[in-house]
């Protein structure tokens, strides 16, 4: 036993000394490397604006203040050109930018899904199980497939981290809170007051405040809206433009649904904002928080002028204060990290005066569905064989053609074939030429498969499309436009990122794994890209 104690002391002792003295020479790497170890921020404070432009945040820079959008730009990373893919809505944006995955992956492309059983457009995240919270809607994030940004800091910080989001409307609340959420709340279309669904469980003191001491009904008819400057001092205004001021108030039937689309609603959303901030600590607590707001800068379709050419640039006027005052509350609770997106602004449906002769013409829906029925029956018996249209898709009658022992893809190809010689139609395809490859991949990747419908039609852009088969005594008719899906975005954490500008077009599907590394948390479970890794230079070791 002497000896094999003696002979472990004669091996452990040089084996001690080194040991010493690697520890000594780690903890005085360590230390020098602590103070350089950046900590992750206490607040994301993620702001979603619908309608966002780069181009409008070009011309109007020298009018910003210092202290919103031109702040963010100048020590953020501004990304010009986010592309989302078409197909899809400002919710399926949010969705897109949220979980880092396509629609077809996430299950979001637009914020209403059309029902062949009840014969209408339903919102794509109603759950009858759930009840709504001062609104009749019944909504959860049920629909949302994967993990959100949100979802993932809620389980970073092990259920002490808060998630809350306030939108205009419910469907990018839901989807800014995710699945892991402690509230979401949006502005009731029928009575104006900040509305929920039962799915989150938490009603905040700042929300029920403000229904019940500052409700907007209460508020609605002393709102108005109205120039920042006088109209000469506008850039890029047209010569006829220049005279013509303009003033929106919001009263009727539908004033909470006008306001959610104009400039003035961007001011209720940073107060409550604001106070959510404020009353719950927001950013001051031993744990990473996050706060999702919306705004939007979208055309005002309540302008009298096409394109709202005004009035967008005054709402990114008025928007800028508001940022100015969120980063304020914001900055003041902790240290703040910001993404600030736009979801891309919709093209335009207004149908050009004749005097200009373009080309034009109308298609009917309603026409469209009953010539094809006509010449599915002549091909293959009396039936219903064309049942639904929406949004320029059609729906087959699958029961019967099952009961005929049709093959549906044949069917499909023969209707998408008499469909392109209908005049005005530019292309028609097939749920089948998306899904096998015969249509471009960002097409199928923003395709729910679940909610597609059986027949697409292109109609050609300057041609009105005239829904009369929803709407038959008051059809919707829509100029059809096309436009880029794309949209600029900014990530402001100057402790962690260099500012910088990237102009070349950027995948909407690498944001969240991108927040995801900044912060040092896991990426949503289904962000199958890479992080920007241009944003994150390799260390340089000595």
């Amino acid at each position: 036993m002497s000896k094999r104690i003696k002979k472990q002391h004669l091996i452990s002792g040089p084996t001690l000394a080194l040991a010493a003295t690697l520890l000594t020479l780690v903890q005085g790497w360590a230390a020098d490397a602590h103070p350089n170890v950046k900590q992750r921020p206490q607040l994301v404070l993620s702001i979603i604006v619908d309608g966002l432009r780069s181009d409008y945040l070009e011309l109007l820079g020298s009018y910003f203040g210092p202290d919103g959008f031109n702040k963010l730009m100048a020590g953020g990373v501004t990304l010009d050109q986010v592309e989302y893919g078409s197909g899809i809505d400002a919710a399926g944006a949010v969705a897109i930018l949220y979980t880092g995955a396509e629609p077809a992956v996430n299950g979001i492309a637009t914020a209403s899904t059309y029902s062949t059983e009840r014969k209408m457009q339903l919102p794509t995240l109603s759950d009858p199980s759930k009840i709504g919270n001062y609104t009749t809607e019944t909504l959860s994030p049920a629909a949302l497939r994967v993990s959100t940004l949100a979802d993932e800091i809620r389980i970073d910080g092990g259920g002490a981290s808060y998630a809350h989001a306030l939108a205009p409307d419910a469907a990018r609340a839901i989807i800014m809170a995710g699945h892991a959420g402690n509230s979401a709340f949006w502005i009731n279309d029928a009575n104006g007051q900040w509305a929920t669904t039962t799915y989150y469980l938490e009603v905040p003191t700042a929300v029920s405040a403000r229904n019940f001491s500052q409700p907007l009904s209460a508020r609605i008819d002393t709102i108005g809206w109205s120039p920042s400057l006088d109209v000469s001092a506008y850039p890029a205004l047209p010569a006829h433009k220049r005279y013509y001021p303009f003033h929106h108030t919001f009263s009727g039937q539908n004033k909470f649904r006008d306001l959610k689309g104009a400039a003035p609603v961007n001011r209720e959303v940073t107060d409550l904002a604001e106070e959510y901030i404020r009353t719950m600590q927001l950013g001051a607590r031993d744990a990473m928080d996050m706060l999702s707001v919306g705004y939007t800068v979208a055309p005002f379709s309540g302008s009298s002028d096409t394109g709202a050419r005004l009035e967008t640039m005054d709402a990114y006027l008025k928007l800028d204060r508001e940022l100015a005052r969120l980063l304020r509350a914001a900055e003041a609770a902790g240290p703040t990290m910001v993404l600030l997106a736009g979801t891309p602004a919709p093209a335009s449906t207004e149908a050009d005066d004749p005097k200009w002769q373009l080309n034009t013409g109308e298609f009917s829906a309603r026409k469209a569905l009953s010539l094809l029925n006509m010449y599915l029956i002549a091909r293959h018996g009396n039936g219903e064989w064309v049942t639904d249209y929406d949004r320029g898709s059609f729906y087959l009658n699958h029961k019967l053609i099952d009961e005929q022992n049709i093959n549906i893809e044949d069917l499909r190809d023969d209707a998408a074939k008499f469909l392109m010689r209908m005049t005005g139609v530019a292309n028609a395809y097939t749920i089948d030429d998306i899904l096998e490859g015969r249509r471009p991949a960002s097409q199928r990747r923003n395709t729910v498969v679940a909610a597609a419908p059986d027949v697409y039609v292109e109609v050609i852009p300057g041609w009105v499309v005239v829904d009369d088969f929803t709407e038959p005594h008051n059809p919707v008719r829509t100029t059809v436009r096309s436009g880029a899906a794309v949209a600029p975005v900014i990530i402001y954490a100057p402790e962690h990122l260099q500012s910088a500008r990237l102009t070349s077009m950027v995948d909407a599907r690498r944001i969240a794994p991108t927040v995801a590394r900044v912060l040092r948390i896991r990426s949503p479970n289904a962000a199958a890209q890479p992080p920007l890794s241009e944003l994150f230079p390799a260390p340089k070791f000595e």
